[in-house]
């Protein structure tokens, strides 16, 4: 089985064939097909590993866009005893679901 350490959105994801991701948004639609060009690290579980500097050399992770959505609501809370401050606020982080394709060395 082969694995890959992928670098996107600020953040490094192991990934194999087939697994489904939820990464930071991209600006594609869904059902349209991604690339992955920062591959850091490339492994197989008989022991063969390819480590870049600081990416492997030829090396993509392709991976088909499933859906965009946004996360749940969280709230914030804010507040200052005593000086009657207090300030509420919710965010929901955008996302990008992806499925993991090919990988190619």
């Amino acid at each position: 089985m082969l694995h890959a350490v992928i670098q996107t959105g600020g953040k490094q994801y192991r990934v194999a064939e087939g697994d489904i991701l939820f990464i930071e948004k991209l600006p594609v639609e869904g059902g349209e097909t991604v690339k992955f060009d920062k591959v850091l690290a490339l492994v197989e579980d008989e022991g063969e590993s390819k480590f870049g500097t600081p990416f492997v050399d030829g090396a993509s992770v392709s991976a088909k866009v499933v859906k965009q959505g946004k996360a749940k609501k969280i709230r914030v809370f804010k507040m200052k005893p005593k000086k009657n401050y207090r300030r509420t606020y919710g965010h929901r982080q955008p996302y990008t679901q992806v499925q993991i394709e090919t990988i190619t060395r």
